[in-house]
């Protein structure tokens, strides 16, 4: 029970890598809020969560909404009384090429990105100070060497990592630790992407040294609860690719 006791907030925990890692932070003891769009969605990781003996806080939340995020936050501490996890995970993303990737679609993907991430990071703050954790989602495709159909969706991406590295590097002396992961893992959207482009996906998994995607709860959300932990105390400011050795991180 690493995290016995630890109260955490992930976005996005209704579905996929979300949901993967606060089943994973709930079976090392903390109790986690879990927040999105979907309530049915977010009831139901919460009743797998206490099927398992854990505590978990459905919370409806949209991260393009300042007002929405400060309620949840709000919504957190009134619950549990503090916060030491911060798992910044949900976002659209605006997939395609330069020319397919419209402008309301490349803006949604920064509110709900970069923006979204910064504004949590700094409304989970004042609480996190001395004990807290934050944990970013980017991804790899920021590391491709053809990034045709990618570009636009990398580049909130990296925007995220950018804001980890402040982050890191500005509240680390007040006890705050943040990173980023990228993560390879079985969510919805990657289901979806492997039966509808399955030569694609085929050549894909091919260059993942591992030759697998990785699994939500137990590659994703168990390496996120063990950075989270003590065991990982002076890990901060760093990109970490969950993805089977694909990527080389520079």
């Amino acid at each position: 029970m690493m995290l016995k006791d630890k109260v955490a907030l992930v976005t996005g925990a209704g579905q996929g890598v979300g949901q993967g890692i606060a089943l994973a932070l709930a079976a090392e003891g903390a109790r986690v809020a879990v927040t999105g769009r979907t309530l049915e969605k977010l009831q139901a990781t919460c009743e797998l969560i206490r099927q398992r003996g854990g505590d978990a806080l459905p919370v409806q939340c949209e991260v393009k909404s300042l007002d929405s995020l400060s309620a949840c936050v709000d919504s957190v501490l009134q619950h549990y009384g503090g916060l030491q996890i911060l798992v910044n995970n949900a976002q659209e993303v605006p997939l395609g090429t330069l020319h397919e990737v419209s402008d309301e679609a490349f803006t949604a993907g920064f509110e709900s990105g970069p923006l979204a991430t910064m504004r949590m990071m700094k409304l989970c703050y004042p609480h996190l100070k001395g004990d807290g954790c934050i944990i970013n989602l980017a991804s790899a495709a920021g590391k491709r060497w053809d990034m045709s159909g990618y570009g636009a969706y990398a580049a909130t991406k990296e925007a995220i990592r950018s804001l980890t590295r402040a982050a890191a590097c500005e509240w680390g002396g007040e006890g705050i630790r943040t990173n980023v992961i990228m993560p390879h893992a079985t969510s919805p959207g990657l289901k979806w992407w492997i039966e509808n482009q399955p030569e694609e996906a085929e050549a894909f998994i091919a260059t993942i040294p591992q030759r697998r995607v990785g699994d939500c709860e137990q590659d994703i959300g168990r390496f996120v609860a063990l950075l989270c932990s003590e065991g990982s105390g002076y890990v901060n400011g760093q990109t970490i690719a969950l993805d089977g050795g694909q990527a080389l991180v520079g």
